[in-house]
């Protein structure tokens, strides 16, 4: 189904990225859902010492240590109590400094859609500042008449200091901001 300016809704069209879309804040925001490897309730993490604050800890998902982190926190707006509507979104994103392929756990209010965005129409995102920095929006797209922000998960890693390796050992990355 086409909805506006080549942004049809979870409809899988050629030549458009399909984006998994969650609520942070009263906004909307979107990842691109080749990189979504689960979506889980909140539950519980294993806190690491001397961690920022946005980093609730770890899990152990089949085996595999993953870092969780509060995209509200990293993004430095309110906090809010967690919920039965809150989930944790597992990603994977790609370590440029090794090559490898990682998991990380990031922690929304709420998962809303998945939307098929035509690449020709998403629109840079102004370079304002503000509490999403530059560095981890691809772009903004038009939905319905809402913005939707689209992450970079590639990006976000920076705000995982932790990462599991492919042995299931973790290690102390440095933040790349």
């Amino acid at each position: 189904m086409q909805v506006n300016a080549g942004i049809g809704i979870g409809n899988g069209e050629p030549g458009g990225h399909q984006y998994l879309t969650f609520i942070l804040a009263d906004e909307e925001y979107g990842v691109e859902i080749l990189q979504v490897q689960e979506i889980r309730g909140w539950t519980k993490t294993t806190p690491i010492p001397n961690a920022p604050s946005y980093m609730k800890g770890v899990i152990n998902l089949r085996g595999s240590i993953v870092p969780i982190i509060d995209l509200r926190e990293r993004f430095h707006l309110p906090p809010l109590e967690y919920g039965p509507t809150t989930v944790v979104i597992v990603v994977r994103f790609h370590d440029e400094r090794d090559a490898d392929q990682r998991d990380m756990g990031i922690v929304v209010d709420a998962v809303s859609e998945v939307y098929t965005v035509d690449r020709q129409t998403v629109k840079a995102a102004p370079k304002l500042g503000g509490p999403v920095g530059d560095q981890f929006v691809n772009g903004i797209a038009m939905i319905n008449e809402k913005m939707i922000i689209l992450l970079n998960v590639d990006r976000l890693k920076g705000a995982a200091p932790l990462v599991s390796n492919e042995s299931g050992t973790t290690s102390k990355r440095e933040s790349q901001l």
